[in-house]
């Protein structure tokens, strides 16, 4: 597989400073195919946990960039800058975003896939109808700072309660930072962020990263814990340009994710056309989670029959789910050889088996194969 590692040199606007923003291209962006730009979570780890999606370059030839964003990795690091909130904006990112697109010369058609904080700066770039975006995929991606900051607080609530106590007594006293809250933490992380044991090296290096260098998440996040944000994501929302995104929209979460069902919802309630898949084996890291236990999920594009998802009487249970239902989940899960649909309302469980099309996919088949909304 080629790869190509380059640097993209630009100045921030308003302030001056000069920075590079490291890339990696796995493939050919001359190709013909159509790219697919990769956009890191955080804010303040690395793309090094999202190199798996390189299999869409093995498997289907199609072009995957993957970036640092500005202040991690291998990209430029402004330390001195901690704590500035006016210098860490949504801004900064998507006028990294749009100048690398720019740069790689693929800014006329290309797809972008954001993961966690990459979905959220992925959301708001699509909201304004960038005309090259075909396009979104947005995977374990919440709404609002406000239903993140719910999930936690609730997600929190099923551990030990000596555990919630440490969490609760650190966050009161200042000591964010102790052993002992990095310990529970942790904990929280095991069922919440990736149940894998132990850490994948991939995501284990994007960690480390951050710990060299934690100024762009303690600024924007507040603290070292991403269940405990008292800085300004508590107050960031997508909630007001959602229904502006007119791109093919494919949405994922993990059944034990962070980001929950009820963050998720907003984006299936009013992004015109989506599709929502729920990874029932995975937390916040399906990419890794169900690529390492070899469960096979997918979504079918046109030539495999997606047109049974839309056939009248899904179409009308997809219907009743956008508007009436409280507890919403949209999720396609193969169970070899038939389909499952399920759309589970508050109290009974409807279940569409359809069994006129099946396959067996890759995760990376979700990527490769066109979805139709």
């Amino acid at each position: 597989m080629r790869t190509t590692e380059g640097e993209m040199l630009w100045e921030i606007k308003n302030t001056g400073k000069e920075c590079k923003t490291w890339y990696r291209i796995y493939g050919d962006l001359k190709s013909g195919i159509r790219p697919l730009l990769v956009v890191h979570g955080g804010p303040g780890v690395t793309s090094d946990y999202l190199v798996s999606l390189s299999d869409l370059t093995v498997e289907k030839a199609i072009p995957v960039v993957i970036y640092d964003q500005v202040g991690n990795g291998l990209s430029t690091h402004f330390p001195e800058m901690m704590g500035d909130v006016s210098f860490w904006t949504e801004e900064l990112f998507l006028d990294e975003l749009n100048r690398l697109l720019d740069h790689l010369g693929i800014i006329g058609d290309y797809d972008l896939f954001g993961h966690s904080w990459g979905g959220m700066l992925g959301a708001r770039h699509a909201s304004r109808r960038p005309r090259g975006l075909k396009r979104l995929i947005l995977m374990s991606t919440p709404a609002s700072g406000a239903l993140w900051i719910e999930a936690q607080t609730k997600l929190r609530k099923t551990l030990p309660e000596a555990v919630q106590e440490t969490f609760e007594r650190c966050e009161r006293e200042g000591k964010t930072s102790s052993k002992e809250y990095q310990e529970v933490s942790m904990l929280y992380y095991s069922q919440y962020l990736c149940t894998i044991n132990p850490m994948p090296e991939s995501l284990q290096k994007s960690f480390e990263w951050m710990g060299k260098d934690p100024t762009v998440y303690l600024t924007l996040n507040g603290s070292p814990s991403g269940t405990y944000v008292p800085g300004p994501l508590k107050d960031y929302t997508l909630l007001d340009d959602l229904n502006k995104i007119t791109v093919p929209t494919l949405l994922m979460n993990g059944w034990k994710d962070q980001v929950t069902d009820k963050c998720v919802y907003p984006l299936f309630q009013q992004i015109p056309r989506v599709r929502w898949i729920q990874f029932p084996e995975s937390s916040h890291m399906a990419q890794l989670e169900e690529h390492e236990r070899r469960s096979w999920f997918g979504i079918l594009g046109r030539e495999a029959g997606l047109d049974v998802i839309t056939s009248n009487s899904a179409a009308k249970a997809i219907t009743v789910s956008r508007t009436n239902w409280v507890r919403q989940r949209l999720y396609i899960k193969i169970h070899s050889p038939i389909f499952v649909l399920g759309f589970p309302p508050p109290n009974s469980l409807v279940i569409y088996y359809l069994n006129a099309h099946y396959a067996i996919l890759s995760f990376s088949a979700l990527f490769a194969w066109p979805f139709v909304c």
